[in-house]
Order: structure tokens, then sequence, then C-alpha cells
């Protein structure tokens, strides 16, 4: 049986999948779109578990690429970080900072240092679950027990009202399972979920019979009525 290409979207493609797949459209009428089959359409959603990817900005304080280029041009003309830093009306401990981060007045690069910067600056937010193995049981209880992320939120703030280490939002708890952040939530947790499903979608999803084209976002998980302790 002949292998179906994996398809590269654009980042322009992909914006407009998101944009369809959050206003409830199914995989099938969006890879319709492009002439393509939903399969192909799934990695890009599969591969966060249903959550949009944050937009890459940059932020309004951080060294911009013609600012780098204008400390390795600095450098080369052995100017001192002071020179460069007034020159660019930056404090010298920015400059010094970004110096030495990226190997040095000998080894340091505009394109190289600009570009893992970005990469620095999309890496995840530690998950809080992961730094409280004793909350991470809990919930694991919890959900053993039927309870929704929801419910189980909202009870933790109930029993441990003045310990905000024991506070998670019933989001990050689906998060936590969608993504499977290691070392967090076991994936197996995922079918204590009333529909079992491993991919957020939005509320406004029609399901319709659209088969493989759809997939509950955690919205519209419709839970039994538990009792908090």
């Amino acid at each position: 049986m002949k292998r179906r290409t994996r398809i590269n979207y654009t980042p322009e493609q992909k914006a407009i999948i998101w944009d369809r797949y959050k206003q409830g459209d199914s995989l099938h009428d969006i890879a319709r779109m492009f002439d393509r089959y939903h399969s192909s359409i799934m990695p890009t959603i599969h591969q966060t578990g249903g959550y949009r990817p944050p937009v890459r900005k940059r932020h309004r304080l951080a060294l911009s690429l013609d600012e780098r280029e204008e400390i390795s041009r600095g450098l080369v003309a052995k100017l001192s970080i002071r020179d460069i830093a007034a020159k660019l009306s930056r404090a010298p401990s920015t400059i010094s900072r970004e110096v030495r981060s990226h190997g040095g007045a000998k080894q340091y690069r505009a394109a190289k240092a600009d570009a893992t910067a970005w990469e620095n600056a999309l890496r995840p937010k530690p998950c809080k679950l992961i730094e409280s193995p004793a909350l991470c049981k809990i919930i694991a209880e919890k959900m053993h027990q039927d309870w929704s992320p929801e419910q189980i939120a909202g009870w933790l703030k109930r029993c441990y009202p003045d310990n905000q280490e024991m506070h998670v939002s019933h989001e990050t708890i689906y998060k936590t399972l969608f993504i499977q952040t290691r070392g967090a939530l076991k994936k197996e947790l995922q079918q204590c979920l009333r529909s079992g499903r491993a991919v957020r979608r939005s509320r406004t999803s029609s399901l319709k019979g659209k088969g493989l084209g759809s997939i509950p976002e955690h919205d519209t998980y419709q839970r039994k009525a538990t009792r908090g302790g």
C-alpha cells in the first residue's frame, strides 16, 4: 500500500487551519479547503493536544536583530561595551550580558545570537504539576473517582484555601493531560475523561456525524455529578 507523503503547511496555512478548527469545523472540512486528506491536518492539531501554539512575538525590551548586528560590528571595530551601549541607547549591562551569553567578543555572531534568543524564548514554562508530586497524586485519585478537572480545581480551593501551592486551574489539568507533559499526569488518565478523547476541541464544534473529522474539545465533555469531599 502506497504511503501518503506528509504535507508541510506554511505558517499562513496553519493559521487558517487553527482558525477554522477553533470555529468548530471538522478536519474533513478543513482539509477540503486545501484539497487534502483530513489525515494531513491531524499532525498540526495533535502535536499540541488541540491547543493553538502561541504566536511568536519579540518582547518589547528584547534586542532586535538590527541591534545585534550593530553589537557585532562594534566588537569587530574594537569598541568598548559602553560605547556600543551608548550607540544603541541600551544599558551597558544589557550589552555585556548579551555578548557574554553568546560566546564572548571573539565568538559573537548576530544571526546566531538572535536565533538562540528566539529558541530560548519559545521554551515552555515549567508545568506546575511536575513540581508538585503530592498535587499530582490527589488529581489522579479524583480522576479515577470520575471527577472532572473543573470539580477537582474547585475542591482543591475549598480544601486548601490558604495554600496556593495546592491550587490549580482546570485548564492546567486539561493541558497537562492533552499535551502530555513528561513527569506529570499519566496518559491513561485521559480515559478517565467522559469521552476519553486526547485532543482539545472548541465548544462550538458540531459533531453531526463527521466521524474522524470531529474531535471534541474538553469543554464538551459531559461529566457525572460528583459531590466534593
